[in-house]
């Protein structure tokens, strides 16, 4: 009879746990520019607890990227 107390309390942390946020990769970010806007828009909004996470580094890189082929492009290349 103790068990089901425990596992009622236990179902119910689980369910109010947060849910763990997507890591999307470079290649995700260059393909979708509105992801990427958003993205950065938040990593700069908040740079105190969000610079070091995976998706602002992940952003920042494709953001680099995708200013370099534009670079590439406007220079003929």
């Amino acid at each position: 009879m103790r068990r089901v107390p425990i596992f009622v309390s236990l179902l119910l942390l689980a369910a109010c746990s947060q849910e763990a946020e997507r890591t999307y990769t470079v290649e995700e970010f260059v393909a979708n520019t509105e992801l990427l806007t958003r993205t950065i828009s938040d990593c700069r909004d908040n740079p105190g607890e969000l610079r070091d996470t995976s998706n602002c580094r992940n952003a920042e890189a494709a953001d680099g990227r995708l200013r370099l082929q534009n670079m590439r492009k406007a220079l003929g290349g």
